[in-house]
């Protein structure tokens, strides 16, 4: 499990992913993993609607294609949409060649070049293949919403203590995290916009 920020090692190890955008702006790159699904996604994109800001979600192709009217939302409300593999699979479990299936397989319902791997499993062999058809994205600082140990007040405070210039920040609109993204989101924005911040896409 990786901790708030990425080890030092893991940028110069797959140097071409995003990790972090210009270091120079003041602008911090939300990002969703795991949906669509009704559960959160909609109380997601109300706040997000709420504070005028933009994302970009990453979504498991299963999830797209039980609930394709939502995945439109997302789209239609002006958020970038990346792929999170279709069965949301472990990069450590499976073989090159079955994972760029999965990928591909889930691109037919997400028409995007961003590709997240589910819970930052990437082998030095699977980036190099994914890097030929996508852009890897990784992340700066991640929110961990979905530690049921963790309170919404802990998630504010990792982020108030780890975000910078240019951090992809993850959070996750599925059940799992629903409890504390839908707190701690509003509270994260408000903070971030306090701080100086711009939101873009990715």
């Amino acid at each position: 499990m990786f901790i708030e920020r990425p080890l030092f090692f893991l940028p110069w190890l797959f140097p071409f992913a995003w990790w972090r955008k210009k270091a120079s702006q003041k602008v911090v790159y939300l990002t969703f993993d795991d949906g669509p699904i009704p559960e959160v996604t909609p109380d997601v994109l109300a706040i997000l609607d709420q504070f005028g800001v933009k994302a970009t979600f990453f979504c498991v192709g299963d999830n797209v294609r039980k609930h394709p009217e939502l995945f439109q939302e997302v789209i239609e409300k002006g958020h970038h949409v990346g792929n999170h593999t279709f069965n949301h699979i472990k990069g450590f479990s499976w073989n090159v060649r079955d994972y760029l299936a999965n990928v591909a397989e889930a691109s037919l319902l997400i028409d995007s070049r961003l590709v997240r791997p589910p819970h930052g499993q990437l082998t030095p062999a699977l980036y190099k293949a994914l890097s030929k058809q996508y852009q890897v994205v990784m992340w700066d600082l991640i929110t961990r919403d979905y530690n049921r140990d963790f309170t919404p007040e802990r998630i504010l405070r990792n982020v108030q203590k780890y975000v910078r210039n240019g951090s992809i920040v993850v959070f996750h609109d599925s059940l799992k995290a629903k409890r504390n993204v839908l707190k701690a989101l509003p509270e994260t924005i408000r903070f971030l916009q306090q701080q100086g911040y711009q939101f873009k896409k990715l």
